[in-house]
């Protein structure tokens, strides 16, 4: 599990075996079987994670019981609910696990901690941070300008692992279309 996390920080920046070993020894592994929550609805998130294997969803169910998918991860994806990790407040939403899933997960104190201590690691936070923020503000973008056809055409484009191993009514649910309209689309393009 520790070295898929290596190979992974290896691709993003130079660290040294001292920080990789910094790192890995602040972080808990973890096995997650296939529906077992990472964080429940009403939970303070407790950690950040990293997926080594598997996928995970952050999802928000709404007065009539219906899921709103704001984000999946797969392997090398970090996931948390960050307003309840940062905050210390419970979170609104909620992570569990698609499939069987293997993560590396940091509580608050020991992310602040190899954040300050290792500045190769805080630099990569930021930029993730910041690629994280200009996908949030893309995807609000797509979601009030651009045609269910379009939102389907550009996830499959960003995201082929997800498409092919995500359910249709949860990428339906993350598109903000019903099961029904995004069938209609796949039809329509061929792209299944």
């Amino acid at each position: 599990m520790v070295e898929a996390f290596r190979n992974y920080l290896r691709s993003k920046a130079a660290f040294t075996d001292a920080e990789l070993e910094q790192l890995e020894a602040a972080a808990i592994p973890r096995k997650l079987k296939r529906h077992e929550f990472l964080v429940r609805s009403g939970e303070i998130c407790h950690y950040i994670a990293f997926v080594v294997r598997g996928s995970l969803r952050l999802y928000r169910t709404d007065e009539h019981a219906e899921e709103h998918i704001l984000r999946f991860a797969i392997e090398n994806w970090w996931i948390t609910d960050a307003e309840s990790f940062r905050t210390g407040l419970p979170s609104v939403g909620a992570i569990d696990a698609l499939e069987d899933t293997q993560v590396l997960l940091w509580s608050k104190e020991s992310w602040d901690r190899v954040k300050r201590e290792v500045p190769a690691f805080n630099a990569l936070e930021n930029q993730l941070a910041g690629r994280n923020l200009d996908a949030q503000v893309n995807r609000l973008y797509a979601a009030i300008s651009h045609t269910a056809e379009e939102r389907y055409h550009a996830f499959v484009a960003a995201f082929p692992d997800f498409y092919r191993r995500m359910p249709l009514h949860m990428i339906a649910s993350y598109l903000g279309v019903s099961r029904e309209t995004l069938s209609r689309v796949r039809k329509h393009t061929g792209l299944y």
